[in-house]
């Protein structure tokens, strides 16, 4: 399944390229900023767009903001290696701007098709841009840490239910040390929320 999973994820890759997706990004960008993580995550983290570090390397959050993530994962007895990081859009904006709405919906299905491929058990959206996706009536100052059962369409129109929970962006609290508390208290509920996702597909 594995070998599945990465071909999947892989041919993602080349689709985004062959398609030219967004050709004004990925004319000015460096690397095109694919998830990184364990295939078979039980939490998947879902970020904006790349920032300049994670355009010079090729890999999501691995500048300020990635120092933030890394933090809250080991304070939370969490492995980078086992949970999957990505981003809606993948290429860096330029300036590291937000990203623009034409272009997230450019790259959604390409999100979605991550999304069933990794099969989390809990989506975490970091910040309104990417909680706008699963959540789009909501604000993220309300909705933050709370958990929400969010419809994603399958293959052949299936639906599927799939827990989510925004949170703070990491960035947010390096600029406003207000969040930094919420943050991480939502942070704290990520592994007992998958416990209890995993005690329900048990019975």
């Amino acid at each position: 399944m594995n070998t599945d999973k990465r071909k999947l994820l892989e041919q993602i890759r080349a689709d985004i390229l062959s398609e030219n997706i967004c050709p004004d990004l990925a004319k000015q960008a460096t690397n095109l900023v694919m998830g990184v993580g364990s295939i078979d995550a039980d939490v998947m983290f879902v970020g904006e767009a790349p920032g300049r570090d994670e355009d010079k390397q090729g890999e999501p959050f691995v500048g300020a903001a990635g120092r933030v993530l890394n933090q809250a994962l080991v304070n939370n007895q969490l492995e980078r290696a086992d949970v999957y990081i990505t981003n809606i859009v993948k290429y860096r904006p330029p300036n590291n701007r937000d990203p623009e709405p034409e272009e997230k919906r450019a790259f959604w299905p390409f999100l979605l098709q991550e999304i069933k491929t990794i099969g989390p058990k809990l989506i975490v959206p970091l910040g309104r841009h990417s909680m706008g996706y699963f959540l789009p009536e909501e604000s993220i100052s309300k909705a933050h840490g709370r958990v929400k059962n969010v419809e994603i369409t399958k293959d052949k129109g299936q639906k599927q239910l799939i827990a989510v929970m925004p949170i703070y962006h990491p960035a947010a609290t390096i600029y406003n040390r207000q969040l930094k508390a919420d943050f991480e208290a939502d942070f704290a509920k990520i592994k007992e929320i998958i416990n209890q996702i995993t005690k329900k597909e048990e019975k």
